[in-house]
């Protein structure tokens, strides 16, 4: 009988915990309204509204933040917009929530190389060569897209001082 108190505040307790698990979404369940948004947001793109787009997708966002497509299709639309900073930071929110993703690790390696950022890209490109096993066809396409771009640095580059001597400036 002593026990008796404790026992139902227990059984209470558990009761409450298990309840909890119930009510909740798996996290691989998107709310269908984010999906909307999204459908509404690549209307908007294919239409060429890119500011539509990119609102219909940060309110896909701010219905589910766990919306990778929506951070994905972020990041194309401000690569579109010529804000590769921006892009890469979108594509790090999709890769937040599955590291493993390679269309959004496919945008980021398209985004620095946009950027100019080659070292960072090649850094990435090296991950998605670990994670795709077999060959994959996107991860050689983005390694030329990639030495295109140095070629391209190269021979834009001003050409080096030989010895390091500086010439001297006439006034």
């Amino acid at each position: 009988m002593r026990f008796t108190p404790a026992t139902i505040a227990l059984a209470a307790v558990l009761t409450m915990v298990s309840s909890v698990g119930i009510s909740q979404r798996p996290d691989s369940q998107i709310n269908p309204l984010s999906v909307q948004w999204v459908e509404k947001g690549n209307a908007a793109r294919a239409a060429g509204n890119l500011q539509a787009a990119n609102d219909a997708y940060e309110t896909a966002l701010a219905v589910d933040p766990r919306n990778r497509g929506a951070f994905i299709a972020l990041g194309d639309v401000a690569r579109q917009q010529q804000l590769q900073g921006k892009a890469v930071r979108y594509y790090k929110g999709a890769l937040a929530l599955d590291p493993a993703d390679m269309t959004a690790l496919s945008g980021t390696v398209t985004a620095l190389v946009e950027r100019g950022a080659l070292a960072n890209a090649r850094e990435t490109l090296s991950r998605m060569k670990t994670l795709c096993r077999t060959d994959c066809g996107e991860v050689a396409k983005l390694g030329t897209l990639i030495e295109n771009k140095a070629i391209a640095q190269a021979q834009t580059a001003p050409p080096a001082i030989p010895d390091g001597k500086e010439t001297a400036q006439q006034p």
